[in-house]
């Protein structure tokens, strides 16, 4: 059957989160912290290690106090706020009042870099009147930053986790965005990093297509696929 919608995940698909490094050092510029590079390096290394930066690295384990929120998290803004800024408190910073900040730095256009083939590989879609989606397990809004980096013309329908209260791979939220964007699931293409989660889209008779969780630069064409599949 022929595509006629893209259900895309966001974070690792789209576009991908700055550096723990990177995400650190902005902070402390914006609140005037001097901080040696270093140190920078120390402790984002360490925020890495805790998976504290929404988008980056998981953690490598979540604390017994954290668990249930961490399960939960994308579920609510309140869950997702109270687990990542838990985890980045395992990192023991030395900068007092600096979690909320990092998390809250999530939030900034600057944070996100695109794909190399983002923004043609949507436009290409467009051109074919193939109708997206972005399907994403998130307790913040992703509409400004899409504004900032130029996705939003190409979006006609947003489905966030919070925001519907059920996350991937639960195939209600797949379903929403098929009946959000008017199509058939059988008629739609799922598209993400996260196979055990973005893959759920078969359960309802999607097509799932995997992409690499990688950094920017060393994922020049990972999307390109997806047109492929829509000819």
């Amino acid at each position: 059957m022929t595509i006629k919608g893209v259900l895309f995940d966001a974070s690792g698909t789209l576009l991908r989160i700055e550096s723990a490094q990177s995400w650190l050092r902005g902070v402390l510029d914006d609140r005037g912290i001097e901080a040696s590079d270093a140190e920078v390096r120390l402790y984002g290394e360490r925020l890495d290690a805790a998976g504290a930066v929404p988008g980056g690295t998981p953690p490598q384990a979540v604390p017994d106090q954290l668990a249930a929120v961490w399960q939960a998290r994308d579920r609510s803004e309140e869950a997702h706020r109270a687990a990542f800024t838990g985890l980045a408190r395992q990192a023991e910073l030395p900068w007092v009042g600096l979690y909320d900040a990092l998390y809250e730095r999530t939030f900034q256009a600057a944070a996100w870099r695109l794909y190399p083939d983002t923004l043609d590989v949507l436009r290409r879609l467009r051109q074919q009147d193939v109708r997206i989606a972005v399907v994403s397990n998130v307790g913040w809004d992703w509409r400004p930053v899409f504004d900032a980096h130029g996705l939003t013309p190409y979006i006609d329908a947003n489905v966030f986790s919070y925001e519907v209260g059920v996350d991937k791979p639960d195939p209600r939220i797949f379903q929403l965005a098929c009946d959000r964007l008017g199509i058939n699931p059988a008629e739609a293409l799922m598209v993400g990093d996260e196979q055990h989660k973005d893959g759920g889209a078969e359960a309802i008779g999607c097509r799932y297509l995997p992409v690499e969780h990688l950094p920017v630069e060393s994922r020049p064409e990972g999307l390109r696929a997806v047109l492929e599949m829509v000819v």
